[in-house]
């Protein structure tokens, strides 16, 4: 079996961060199959200003994947138009080149599994005219629960339709995505498969200072609402709690979100570390006390399944991904926007008043999360569809 991957979100030379669940995700499917004389090769086409040449592929192969990278150079075109017709174009010639130079060292795909609409799911109905192909369909956005999706044109709706009924198959991350998938109309049916949670494999560290707190976000506040847990901080100082709280990530709001920090009084108190490999996020992960999801909505929430794998508390919001993970022995959820019960719950954990113990907190990661789980759940939809299963 050979099984070829479009992602429209993958880590790269853009963004190291962007789709690491994608490609964690494929790299648990690549051991599987690798361990069955089978084979998954990625193609990531995306654009980067300011590139010296029209076209770069870099190749790798770490980890156990091999995973071609096509960069191309946007358009810098005033005109909208002008500018996504180029792009659409080069984005198309990337993929396309990248696609052959898969078929030239890797042989024919059996599959194509699309990560993510629109361009990739376009280019593997393409594949899939032109060479038989089938192709599946999963899907990890939040734009199908808030409200993004919904208010998009009558065309973008209509290709999303087309390109759904195509599928082979259709995943969602979680139940809650799928759902909102379904609910408009877009499949009747779908599978879950869910992201990897990493850090199981690492020592527990000792519970971190109770009053110690962390995020792990993209700075999109109007998704990630950062801001409310400045807001929250300040509360539970004002009653006399020395709280702390890192903040790993970055986005289009960081100086939004220092300038709040600031008139807020929390200059001191708020640590801002920028984007960091997985690896720094969790051995920081290792020195808090608790940490927070405080998101108006989540598909999966992989930064609740690492803290609970790394046996730390989590306070999040019922924003959808996280009611998976959090229970009583391991966690607080509070409704999204709620301030004042995002600063109860820290107060709460501030002081101590409910106790949790590390190794009980990682056994509620079941094995469901785990990467050979994963990655078995994909290779069993991959033969379903294929006739293999």
């Amino acid at each position: 079996m050979h099984v070829l991957v479009l992602p429209k979100w993958y880590p790269g030379r853009n963004d190291p961060q962007l789709g690491d669940f994608v490609r964690k995700q494929m790299l648990a499917t690549s051991a599987v199959l690798n361990g069955r004389n089978d084979r998954l090769s990625v193609v990531f086409a995306v654009p980067i200003p300011g590139l010296e040449q029209l076209g770069i592929q870099e190749l790798k192969t770490g980890d156990g994947a091999w995973e071609l990278h096509c960069y191309y150079r946007p358009s810098s075109s005033r005109l909208l138009p002008v500018r996504k017709l180029v792009n659409l174009w080069r984005y198309w010639k990337a993929a396309r080149n990248g696609i052959r130079r898969v078929i030239r060292e890797r042989g024919n795909p059996d599959l194509v599994h699309v990560h993510i609409l629109v361009r990739p799911a376009l280019l593997a109905w393409w594949f899939q005219q032109w060479h038989g192909t089938p192709f599946i369909l999963s899907e990890q956005s939040s734009e199908y629960l808030d409200g993004t999706w919904d208010g998009k044109s009558a065309w973008f709706k209509a290709i999303n339709y087309f390109l759904f009924r195509r599928a082979a198959a259709i995943t969602a991350v979680s139940t809650h995505l799928g759902d909102g998938m379904r609910q408009r109309g877009l499949c009747s049916t779908f599978d879950v498969v869910p992201n990897t949670v990493p850090g199981t494999d690492r020592p527990l560290p000792p519970a971190g200072p109770s009053t110690s707190f962390m995020m792990v976000a993209d700075l999109v506040d109007r998704i990630k609402n950062v801001s409310g847990v400045l807001r929250a901080l300040r509360t539970g100082r004002e009653a006399g709690l020395d709280l702390r709280l890192e903040v790993i990530g970055d986005g289009p709001d960081m100086s939004a979100l220092r300038s709040t920090a600031m008139d807020l009084g929390l200059n001191g108190n708020v640590r801002w570390l920028g984007r960091i490999s997985n690896a720094e996020v969790l051995d920081h992960m290792a020195g808090t006390g608790t940490v927070i999801v405080n998101s108006n909505v989540e598909t999966f929430s992989v930064v609740t399944g690492e803290a609970l794998a790394m046996g730390k508390p989590v306070i999040a919001t019922r924003c959808g991904g996280p009611q998976g993970f959090i229970t009583p022995e391991n966690g607080v959820l509070v409704d999204p926007g709620d301030d004042r019960a995002l600063a109860a719950a820290m107060i709460a954990r501030a002081k101590e008043e409910h106790p949790y113990e590390a190794a009980a907190i990682r056994h509620t990661v079941n094995e469901r999360f785990s990467p050979a789980a994963v990655g078995a759940s994909f290779v069993d939809i991959y033969q379903r569809v294929l006739g293999h299963g």
